[in-house]
């Protein structure tokens, strides 16, 4: 019996990271499709069928591409930081799916704890490619996800004080009547950038600047190494909107209209690449200490206030 369970276990686990990847595949055509239609060109719009086999052809292209290491780079931390990128966000899912983040009864801290790992596997890369672009775009990347960090745990921390649970299932038994968007929509656009920032995207893509540094932490990487890197980047866009779903939109993770929701805020994540410029990384800065942290805190003192208030 012990081991069907653990058989049973085991095959669900890897079809679960089969339809993470798949997805992760067909976000990359959804974006190349989206960027296609706002600059006005095809993109992948008329290759094949409606562009389907082009994210297979990527995998191929990336994984059968030469793999380079340089002379120089710390061998061990190097080749295992991409590897250790997917991985941790894997636990988190695998974990999400298993126990349901939805249902335990601290998912909020674990969130916030597994989150934090991010930031060392991109510190690592950065460092271990002992190259002067590489370091810099990881050193950018830690001072961005740490200062977006703070951001975040504050306007989860707010949330947490108005219901009084860290358990996400709450979150949906609160938005019966009304959607947290629409009571708390300036947190709900601080999440959203927060979000942005901590998933480098554009326009806070600063770890990843092709225009200064040539490419950024992951200059030094090629073939499967930059395709781990390049999926745990797009897992995490899938992860995040999925969290906004959840405390911001109420959705049950059982109903159809989760997915909707996921969707649309997946596109969202591609409509501002393709709309929005690269900030000034000193604004980027004022923008999380001095306007995301004072709003962040004033919603805090509010919530905590109204808890007292009404003696709930």
């Amino acid at each position: 019996m012990f081991y069907k369970d653990l058989i049973l276990t085991l095959v669900s686990s890897i079809l679960l990271v089969v339809c993470v990847l798949v997805g992760v595949a067909f976000l990359t055509l959804l974006e190349r499709k989206v960027l296609g239609y706002i600059q006005i060109r095809k993109g992948p719009n008329k290759v094949g069928y409606w562009g389907i086999p082009q994210p297979f052809a990527d995998a191929i292209k990336l994984f059968t591409k030469e793999q380079t290491y340089p002379v120089l780079s710390n061998y061990l931390p190097y080749y295992f930081s991409p590897v250790f990128s997917l991985f941790y966000l894997y636990l988190l899912i695998d974990y999400t799916y298993w126990v349901g983040l939805h249902n335990f009864g601290l998912g909020l801290l674990f969130f916030l704890a597994c989150t934090s790992l991010g930031v060392y596997t991109v510190m690592v890369a950065g460092w271990a490619s002992n190259s002067n672009y590489a370091l810099l775009g990881g050193l950018r990347a830690v001072a961005q996800t740490i200062s977006y960090e703070v951001s975040l745990a504050l306007i989860l921390l707010s949330f947490v004080f108005l219901i009084g649970s860290y358990c996400l299932g709450d979150f949906c038994l609160y938005q019966n009547n009304c959607w947290f968007l629409f009571i708390t929509f300036p947190l709900a656009l601080a999440w959203f950038a927060s979000c942005l920032a901590e998933t480098n995207r554009t326009p806070f893509d600063f770890a990843e600047g092709e225009s200064e540094l040539v490419s950024g932490f992951n200059v030094e990487y090629s073939s499967g190494g930059f395709a781990l890197i390049f999926m745990a980047e797009y897992a995490s866009i899938l992860f995040m909107s999925m969290l906004f779903s959840l405390i911001f939109l109420g959705s049950d993770v059982y109903s159809l209209m989760f997915f909707i929701k996921l969707g649309i805020l997946a596109f969202s994540f591609i409509w501002v690449r393709g709309t929005l410029p690269r900030f000034r990384y000193d604004k980027l800065m004022y923008l999380a200490w001095k306007s995301f942290l004072p709003l962040s805190l004033n919603y805090l003192f509010f919530f905590m206030g109204l808890k007292l208030v009404l003696g709930m």
